[in-house]
């Protein structure tokens, strides 16, 4: 009797500390209004010229070909997907940027997921779409876009693009859903707040549908 008495206290025990920890278990709470108070065009308006100049004054020398890039790939860092960013198929560029830019792509992932925390919203992964091209590279580009340029930043290992209409969400069986718009508002918040830092230089690229970066020397 009293044997069968004490499994029953321990039981009610066992299911008080349950409900508990439950009871206590964080909630993501309600998602907070997402909203971009400003124009991304008017934003984001840093012509090639100053990311040009300052590539080449921060970067490395560029490369002719993907043979002389994996000579020139030691003094950058090779970019890889993690759980801050992606690194979507290359077709017309190189994943190595020199250390400055790519600190600067691993703030902006992280950033992007801290904000998207504090607005109580799912987590997602910026993409990155373009990185380190080759002058053969530019070259292909061009044949493409006649309004291309051949002075391109992306020579100098300190340019890379992030879509503003892709992303990946991190947690698939999570049920809220953020359209891309919004995700979008975040990004360039995000954006927004390194470019006043001067950090970078940034270009709304309309037609690619990217955020078009430059690393900047820091004081």
């Amino acid at each position: 009797m009293m044997k069968h008495i004490l499994n029953a206290v321990l039981l009610l025990i066992v299911l008080s500390v349950a409900t508990s920890f439950s009871s206590c278990k964080e909630k993501r709470g309600e998602l907070k209004k997402i909203w971009y108070n400003g124009s991304y065009n008017r934003d984001f308006k840093d012509l090639n010229d100053l990311h040009l100049a300052e590539a080449q004054k921060l970067g490395v020398q560029p490369v002719s070909s993907r043979e002389e890039a994996e000579k020139a790939s030691k003094k950058m860092e090779e970019i890889k997907s993690n759980k801050y960013y992606e690194v979507e198929e290359l077709k017309h560029s190189i994943p190595y940027l020199i250390p400055q830019a790519a600190s600067l792509l691993k703030d902006i992932g992280k950033n992007f997921q801290d904000s998207l925390s504090n607005l109580n919203a799912s987590i997602y992964k910026i993409k990155v779409t373009s990185v380190t091209r080759t002058v053969d590279d530019v070259k292909k580009l061009k044949k493409r876009n006649v309004n291309s340029s051949v002075n391109s930043a992306h020579q100098y290992g300190t340019t890379f693009d992030v879509s503003w209409v892709r992303y990946t969400k991190v947690d698939e069986k999570d049920t809220l859903n953020i359209d891309n718009d919004r995700l979008k508002m975040v990004l360039a918040s995000v954006l927004r707040d390194l470019h006043r830092e001067k950090r970078c230089y940034i270009k709304h690229e309309r037609k690619q549908g990217c955020f078009h970066i430059t690393v900047r020397e820091t004081d």
